[in-house]
């Protein structure tokens, strides 16, 4: 079907590295649109931990000019002929990936999110040559699989940052078991690190939440964290050992001196420490020998986004919970100023942009 009104594709884009928080509204070219695509037009965008990665080349070098933004809320504008559950006008989302090959193992069992051919939502290119460009824009096309309709319930501004950080998070809880009986442990209190304690606690797990110092403690509680542990405490773990089900670390920089031995002692048998942090490239993990993991047979794994099967299960179980995330919502134009902000650590606990470049109705 045709739009009523013809999208114009622009957003707010850095064309200069050296200057990775002023962004220009550049126009861009879109995906060119096929009969399994969503076109939609964007009215919120979360600023994501990715973004700033990204713009500043801790991931690796940026195609110029980029978007980037992959934390999306809007209105479908347009729908191709073998779309079959989405229509125009519906609310929907799109999050961190816009393609994957669709006939791999991976893709056919509901594991798109890691496939080898995935497309990421922005600094990555279609197999035509079309460069990808995020949120931080008018609009954006995908294919179907990667655009998710969004409860009534749920409000866009509270929405958007579930389609990364949310499912991000949700995603390891619900594989490796999160729910009642469970203690799982959340490893830093950010972006991801607050939907991890607020999804455990909607899905019925004890909770503690690791944080550096105690000026998140109240926050945290409020979210629904049953304990509070002071990472700069000495011997923090001690009173831990053999206690967790699941350790979910969000954090990208690990300070000089952090034993992930410390850190996986607190696991029980078998217990999974899941990271979803990911640092610039030349940032690895705390160096591990095998005798950190053989005293309680535990395991270390990662997590990467969540799959559509994923995404779904999350937006209604947050719009049955009545979840909201704790947001701070600015206009696009001030995305320079929210991405300083992560930069510095000054999020409580994340930015969601509403799209002013062209308003949507």
């Amino acid at each position: 079907m045709a739009a009523q009104k013809e999208l114009e594709f622009k957003g707010y884009a850095m064309t200069d590295p050296s200057a990775w928080s002023s962004l220009t509204v550049t126009p861009f070219q879109p995906k060119n649109f096929g009969p399994e695509d969503v076109e939609v037009a964007i009215t919120h965008c979360g600023v994501c931990g990715s973004d700033l990665h990204t713009l500043t080349g801790g991931w690796g070098t940026a195609n110029i000019p980029l978007i980037v933004g992959h934390e999306i809320v809007g209105k479908v504008t347009r729908v191709g002929e073998k779309v079959k559950d989405i229509k125009p006008g519906d609310r929907v989302g799109v999050g961190a990936q816009v393609g994957s090959c669709l006939k791999c193992r991976a893709c056919n069992d509901n594991y798109e999110n890691y496939c080898p051919g995935m497309i990421h939502t922005y600094n990555h290119q279609y197999p035509d040559g079309v460069k990808t460009q995020g949120g931080y824009s008018t609009g954006i096309r995908a294919h179907e699989r990667f655009v998710f309709p969004i409860p009534e319930k749920l409000e866009s501004r509270y929405a958007a940052s579930m389609l990364c950080a949310g499912v991000t998070v949700f995603s390891p809880l619900k594989a490796y078991g999160c729910g009642p009986g469970k203690k799982v442990g959340v490893i830093g209190i950010g972006g991801l690190g607050h939907y991890a304690v607020l999804f455990a606690k909607a899905m019925g797990a004890e909770v503690w939440a690791f944080t550096r110092g105690t000026a998140k403690a109240e926050d945290v509680k409020k979210m629904g964290a049953d304990h509070v542990v002071d990472t700069n405490v000495d011997g923090y773990w001690k009173d831990l050992e053999m206690t967790f089900d699941i350790l979910i670390s969000t954090v990208d920089h690990f300070p000089a001196g952090v034993s992930l031995r410390a850190i996986l002692s607190m696991l029980y048998v078998h217990g999974k420490y899941i990271t979803v942090g990911l640092p610039d490239v030349d940032q690895p993990l705390p160096s591990l020998h095998p005798f950190d993991i053989t005293n309680n047979g535990c395991l270390i794994g990662g997590s990467h986004i969540g799959s559509k099967e994923d995404m779904m299960e999350m937006l209604q179980l947050a719009a049955e919970k009545d979840i909201k995330p704790w947001i701070e919502e600015l206009p696009m134009k001030d995305a320079g100023k929210a991405l300083e902000g992560v930069k510095a650590g000054k999020v409580r606990y994340r930015y969601v942009l509403k799209q002013d470049i062209a308003p949507v109705e």
